[in-house]
């Protein structure tokens, strides 16, 4: 006897075409997303450090944030543009010793950035050359910018005395170039001092940028230079610069803006109270914030000091930008 069994066939719904797009759309949706999820904390973190402090600042700029307002800053009266004009008013002490430390931190950025872009680029080209002992020197200039600011600063303070510092052993009693032992943190002399010092600590930053821009320059084009017969200063202008173009754009600005805003240094080069002649713009803010205890007009400075550079990034970038579609077109 034999039995038959026959399969009992299930029966096939059919799919509708937006069923099957659902899942698709979930999984597109899901890939779309993942990389705003990952910047997320990136994104709270930026928003907790940097901007939240950013428009408490700017609501403390509209009011009148004296001493007598510290243990509660909610109840102190609004002031409106009472401390941008007290900050403007440069006939006025205040305005005055701003527009001081405005002027003071522009010559001290500009010759900074200058002198920092040229040691750099220079020994960035001289490095260039395959030499015994090239990597041992490439280390030993980036000693500087791998120092912390403190140690690093501190260094110098005992290196600036007046009585038994090494820069005044040097010039005084080694090489004879003073009549007597300069002041190096009080004087005309703050000025250079802090140069010295700002100069020192970011040149090596401006060698290591520069290094890896020319690692990026074929080699052909100074082989078919040299035998074209140009020089290397014809080297150094018609390839090595145009070359650089791009990375020196970026170079500058961070440069400016990081002297600009530059704090530690002068802070632990001369105490709370920097000379005349090195009174930075940076330090001034806090001075003004923290020995008067005016709240208000310290956030106001800032808040100027912020739309100054603000201006000047934006404006270097626009030129920046023309530039280079120039020399595309």
């Amino acid at each position: 006897m034999t039995t038959t069994t026959t399969a009992r066939k299930e029966p096939v719904r059919p799919i509708s075409p937006g069923a099957a797009r659902v899942p698709r759309r979930t999984g597109r949706i899901r890939r779309a997303s993942l990389p705003y999820l990952l910047l997320l904390p990136a994104l709270v973190l930026e928003l907790l450090v940097h901007l939240v402090p950013m428009v408490i600042g700017i609501v403390m700029s509209f009011k009148e944030l004296t001493q007598f307002y510290i243990r509660d800053w909610g109840s102190a009266p609004w002031s409106g543009l009472g401390n941008y004009r007290l900050s403007v008013d440069f006939d006025a002490p205040v305005g005055e010793a701003l527009l001081h430390s405005f002027l003071v931190t522009v010559g001290f950025t500009l010759l900074s950035v200058v002198l920092c872009w040229l040691i750099g680029t220079a020994a960035a080209v001289f490095m260039q050359d395959t030499f015994r002992g090239r990597g041992l020197l490439r280390a030993l200039f980036l000693v500087p910018y791998a120092l912390p600011v403190y140690a690093a600063v501190i260094t110098w303070v005992f290196m600036f005395q007046h009585d038994n510092g090494l820069v005044n052993h040097v010039l005084h009693d080694q090489l004879h170039l003073t009549d007597k032992p300069s002041f190096w943190l009080i004087g005309d002399n703050s000025f250079y001092a802090l140069l010295t010092v700002s100069v020192w600590k970011g040149w090596p930053f401006a060698f290591l940028i520069v290094t890896a821009g020319l690692q990026n320059i074929p080699g052909e084009l100074y082989e078919a230079a040299a035998l074209d017969g140009a020089g290397v200063w014809q080297q150094l202008r018609r390839i090595t610069l145009p070359s650089l173009r791009p990375v020196n754009q970026v170079l500058v600005l961070v440069l400016f803006l990081w002297t600009f805003n530059d704090f530690n240094t002068p802070y632990v080069l001369f105490g709370k109270s920097a000379p005349e002649p090195a009174d930075l713009v940076s330090v001034h803010i806090y001075q003004a914030s923290f020995v008067t205890w005016n709240f208000g007009t310290g956030s106001a400075m800032s808040v100027l000091l912020l739309l100054f550079l603000l201006v000047v990034t934006g404006g270097y970038l626009l030129l920046t930008s023309r530039g280079r579609r120039t020399t595309d077109v």
